[in-house]
């Protein structure tokens, strides 16, 4: 298949499906290589940044998604008018973070770090598609595990879990006395 072809195959499928999809899979549907595959896909991205388009390719760990450019987004708020708007608490905020540092990981083990229930963090996070179920721990209970999803690393603007900041130990710290506090204060209600 000719590049042209090849990018106008790519581009057609990004749109239509809206979600990532896997460069491996898009390399089958044009039959060139993954190496291939990933030099149009670079070529794409860049031609979109010089011409100043409204879309750009993000490419995740092994996917890629054509999405709409963050500085767009004051222009399609006037269309949309109402975005759905995530609002996430300290609390939930707490809960994704020792998902994202710590997954696969059981609510359990969740709880542990946090010193109280995370139910409804952890409702809330699934409900915006933040976290996933990935499967059972081998244990007793069968407990289920949580990881973060490609919505998680899209919200936060990283590509993988490996851009996310190191925590130091002051900072750890500093998270088990907010824990105490709050459950002193639950315990004090």
């Amino acid at each position: 298949m000719e590049r042209s072809k090849a990018e106008a195959v790519i581009e057609a499928i990004l749109f239509t499906m809206g979600d990532s999809v896997e460069i491996s899979r898009l390399a089958e549907v044009i039959e060139e290589d993954v190496k291939t595959t990933k030099s149009i896909l670079k070529d794409m991205a860049a031609r979109y940044e010089e011409e100043n388009r409204g879309i750009g390719l993000t490419q995740f760990d092994d996917s890629v998604q054509l999405c709409t450019k963050a500085d767009m987004y004051e222009y399609l708020i006037k269309i949309a008018k109402t975005p759905r708007k995530m609002t996430l608490t300290d609390t939930v905020l707490e809960t994704l973070s020792i998902i994202a540092y710590k997954q696969p990981v059981t609510r359990l083990e969740i709880e542990r770090v946090r010193g109280v229930s995370c139910d409804h963090a952890i409702n809330k996070l699934l409900e915006y598609d933040l976290i996933t179920e990935l499967g059972r721990l081998d244990a007793p209970g069968r407990p289920l595990l949580f990881g973060t999803t490609e919505q998680f690393l899209r919200c936060f603007g990283v590509k993988s879990l490996e851009e996310l900041p190191e925590l130091n130990p002051v900072q750890v710290e500093e998270f088990k006395q907010q824990a105490e506090q709050e459950v002193q204060l639950t315990l004090n209600i």
